[in-house]
């Protein structure tokens, strides 16, 4: 070859170290730049929550009325500092409410719901970043099985966001569409990125990225690491978000503290773990108005930088969670649990439930070839995980998918909640919402089980998690009408008393179509098809049928029929309890 190209190609068309625009900036600067009042603000959690933009925006806006509307997969403390702050009056989600380490209804977020401070528009877990999808692609809709017969569907159909009709095409049945959400921009945390805003997120990705690519201003990117262009060539395949939607990165290493980062097995990323008792001690202070104020003023307006935070939460705390981010950081944590873990055959009426539904969806799995398991949270996720492994000990294929993307996980001991760090090793695909809702479980060849819990369930099934009108606001769908719009049928568990058991639910999350079984601390009720009724079937223990009877009528708010012959349920083995309180030795589900 002539030295002359030789010569070009040294000067042409060798790959620079560095490339692109240098939108490298600090949080102060990135938030006061592109954060305008009146904004649509889309707060990401594809794997890391923005938890770093979170706090700038209410130090930047606190005492201020700037009228954000946010949107959010999924939003609860310290997120409720941006709504017990006055800064958002509107919020459009899949759920509200404390999520980890168990779910709960935010006291804060229920009030200002209640008393007419903050509006809300449900959506579910799929619709949510369809709405996004939509937006980026720069589409007005896409269309959904999800919905449809729900009270999100007349709630969203009178905004205008939520269309329902035949099938234009002519296949059978109604089919919903869900106007494309465009946010005004996008906040976002991620593993790291180049200085011009090429970003590295890990899988599961939950919503994805689609929020940053639909945003009319685009995106804010805060990231564990800024890096060289050469390091996004090298693992390109994980860069989810191209430069070109990026207005802004932030190196803000911790940045999803509270919570964790999985480290994808790339040597220059190192994960760490959620904080637990931070996340604990915050939960507490935002029960009320003025230990909320107080944790406000501690932990974000007097922290002015994420530096600053890091100080405060101190070297010890950054290095244990980065200790529990091990994959095999549950064997020493279990051990340290351990004095708590009973011992003896003696079930509580949690237990009870657990291995009922557990043995259950086995059954179902059993009779009707189904592959799959997609569970909420709770006991109804203890019992699919117990489910799981009692099928796999007898050589039956099947497997366990989380909401968020994990799909074909083994449940790992200690930490029972649903979308738990430490069994993303575990799992054989690590994906997104739209791929394991969408596809998965609703798609062509889904064969899969649903396993709920809920708020409060009536005679039919249905599903309320969303709101008791004039009471409390709950928490809203999550995936749980994806589930019981899609998946072949569904078993809900859930501790009995009668404002929990109802005649009618006030609000339908999700229609018990596919409701199949009911499973109590006091018994298990079936219906035999889509329109039937739920009635007592089986009852525990070895105490009279007539007292069980009674007990689980005095709990139940309809007028209960009971099966001609009831079953009795045979005693948990002690595998069977071993298991579950291995899940959950805290015993925050099981009592």
């Amino acid at each position: 070859m002539d030295a002359s190209y030789h010569d070009l190609i040294r000067r042409r068309l060798a790959l620079p170290y560095e490339e692109g625009p240098d939108k490298v900036s600090t949080l102060e600067e990135a938030v006061g730049r592109h954060v305008k009042a009146a904004d649509m603000l889309y707060l990401g959690a594809a794997h890391g929550r923005a938890n770093p933009l979170m706090r700038e925006v209410v130090r930047q806006w606190w005492g201020k009325r700037p009228g954000f509307t946010l949107a959010a997969v999924g939003i609860g403390s310290p997120w409720t500092a941006l709504i017990h702050g006055g800064l958002v009056t509107r919020v459009i989600t899949t759920f509200m409410g404390e999520g980890y380490p168990f779910p709960r209804p935010q006291a804060l977020i229920s009030r200002a719901i209640l008393d007419g401070r903050l509006e809300v528009q449900n959506w579910s877990m799929l619709t949510f970043p369809l709405r996004l999808l939509a937006g980026a692609m720069g589409l007005p809709f896409l269309p959904t099985r999800s919905l449809l017969g729900s009270s999100m569907e007349e709630d969203n159909t009178r905004a205008g966001d939520f269309i329902a009709t035949e099938d234009p095409f002519g296949s059978e049945g109604r089919v919903g569409y869900v106007k494309a959400l465009v946010p005004d921009v996008a906040l976002i945390h991620a593993w790291a990125a180049d200085r011009a805003g090429n970003v590295i997120i890990a899988p599961p990705m939950n919503e994805s990225l689609y929020g940053a690519m639909a945003a009319r201003r685009g995106a804010v990117v805060t990231v564990e690491k800024i890096v060289s262009t050469e390091l996004i060539r090298r693992h390109a395949s994980l860069v989810k978000l191209p430069s070109q939607y990026v207005q802004a990165v932030v190196e803000a290493p911790h940045g999803a503290h509270p919570g964790g980062m999985w480290g994808m097995n790339v040597p220059e990323l190192e994960g760490y773990a959620e904080d637990l008792d931070w996340i604990l001690d915050c939960r507490k202070a935002f029960r009320k108005p003025e230990t909320a104020d107080a944790w406000i003023r501690e932990w974000i307006l007097d922290v002015p930088t994420h530096q600053a935070y890091l100080a405060k939460i101190g070297y010890a705390k950054l290095m244990e969670a980065k200790g529990r981010a091990h994959a095999d950081a549950w064997v020493s944590e279990l051990e340290s649990l351990s004095d708590g873990l009973p011992s003896g055959p003696a079930v509580n009426g949690a237990e009870w439930m657990v291995v009922a539904a557990s043995r259950i969806l086995a059954d179902k799995v059993r009779a009707n070839g189904y592959k799959t398991f997609l569970a909420g949270v709770g006991n109804s996720n203890l019992a699919a995980w117990l489910a799981a492994y009692q099928l796999k000990r007898d050589g039956v294929d099947v497997e366990l998918m989380a909401e968020t993307g994990m799909v074909g996980y083994l449940p790992r001991p200690a930490e029972p909640f649903v979308f738990s760090f430490r069994n993303f090793p575990s799992s054989k695909m690590l994906t997104d919402i739209l791929h394991v809702m969408g596809i998965f479980m609703g798609g062509r060849h889904n064969q899969c089980i649903g396993s709920l819990a809920a708020g409060q369930v009536d005679k039919h099934g249905n599903i309320n998690s969303t709101i008791i009108p004039g009471v409390t606001y709950v928490t809203g769908s999550g995936g749980a009408n994806d589930i019981t719009s899609s998946a072949r049928e569904v078993v809900v568990c859930l501790e009995q008393r009668p404002s929990r058991f109802v005649d009618k639910v006030p609000y339908i999350t999700a229609p018990g179509r596919a409701v199949r079984a009911v499973v109590s601390d006091l018994g298990v009720y079936e219906k035999d098809d889509e329109h039937g009724e739920l009635q007592l079937t089986a009852i525990y223990g070895e105490g009279s049928e007539e007292e069980a009877v009674g007990k689980a009528r005095a709990a139940c708010g309809w007028d209960l029929r009971v099966a001609p012959r009831l079953r009795r349920v045979e005693a948990p083995t002690a595998d069977e309890l071993g298991l579950i309180r291995l899940f959950d030795p805290r015993r925050y589900f099981l009592g």
